[in-house]
C-alpha cells in the first residue's frame, strides 16, 4: 500500500491551474489524505465555493495519482471550515512574490513584487482571477496582482 506521506509528496507536484508556481499543497487546499480500506481519500477545500478551477484541480489530482498507481481514489470536497489565505505558508508566499504576485499579508502595506516599494494603489478589486485584486506601483509604475486576504 502507498503511504499517506508519499501521497502528500506527490500532491506537492500538482500545480494550481491559475497560479502554476504554487502546488495544491502550497495553496493549502488539500486538507486530508487517508486510506478508507482500499480507497485513497483526498479531501480538498476550494479557495471559494464557486472556484472555476476546482474541476481542473480535481482532474489534475486524479491524473497525478493515477499515473503513480493509485487505482481507487475518492475526492471529497470540504467547505467547512472555509479556505483562508492563512493556509498559504511563508514559503508559498515567497513563491508568489517571485512570480510577480503580492502575497496576502494581513495588516501590512501591499509591497510591489517587482521593486519592493510599498507606495502602491488598488486599481480594482477584480484581478486576473477571482482570488486576486489589481494593483499598481507608484514608484516603478508596474501593474501587479495581489492575492486577496480571505
Amino acid at each position: 500500500m502507498i503511504s499517506v506521506e508519499q501521497v502528500w509528496q506527490w500532491l506537492g507536484d500538482v500545480p494550481d491551474p491559475e497560479i502554476p508556481v504554487l502546488s495544491v499543497i502550497d495553496l493549502g487546499i488539500v486538507r486530508e489524505v487517508r486510506w478508507d480500506g482500499e480507497t485513497l481519500v483526498v479531501t480538498v477545500t476550494p479557495t471559494y465555493s464557486g472556484c472555476p478551477a476546482a474541476t481542473v484541480i480535481n482532474l489534475d489530482i486524479e491524473a497525478a495519482l493515477g499515473k503513480r498507481g493509485v487505482e481507487k481514489l475518492r475526492l471529497e470536497r470540504r467547505l467547512s471550515p472555509p479556505w483562508t489565505t492563512d493556509w498559504i505558508g511563508p514559503a508559498a508566499q515567497e513563491k508568489l512574490r517571485e512570480y510577480g504576485i503580492a502575497p496576502p499579508v494581513v495588516g501590512a502595506p501591499v509591497a510591489c513584487p517587482q521593486c519592493g516599494s510599498t507606495r502602491t494603489e488598488t486599481v480594482s478589486q477584480f484581478g486576473s482571477t477571482p482570488c486576486k485584486a489589481a494593483y499598481r506601483c507608484l514608484d516603478c509604475l508596474e501593474p501587479f496582482d495581489r492575492f486577496k486576504c480571505i
